[in-house]
């Protein structure tokens, strides 16, 4: 009779792979997770310029000062 009730179990080559697999796609939800983030910022920033011009101001862009050093 018996098929799959004979009492094997998986090899440990089984175990260590499937963590290697966990790891992988955790790395990869991380990166697209990050990407996602960086998106949105970006959209954002798009989104300020533009409503800037859309009121008919000059000089839009970002101007990054640097901090003084008290």
């Amino acid at each position: 009779m018996g098929g799959s009730g004979d009492g094997r179990q998986e090899p440990p080559e089984d175990e260590g792979n499937r963590w290697i697999e966990n790891a992988v796609l955790l790395g990869f939800f991380a990166v697209l997770v990050a990407a996602g983030i960086w998106l949105l910022g970006t959209m954002a920033d798009i989104r300020k310029v533009q409503d800037c011009a859309a009121q008919g101001r000059r000089n839009c862009a970002n101007i990054d000062v640097p901090e003084r050093a008290r």
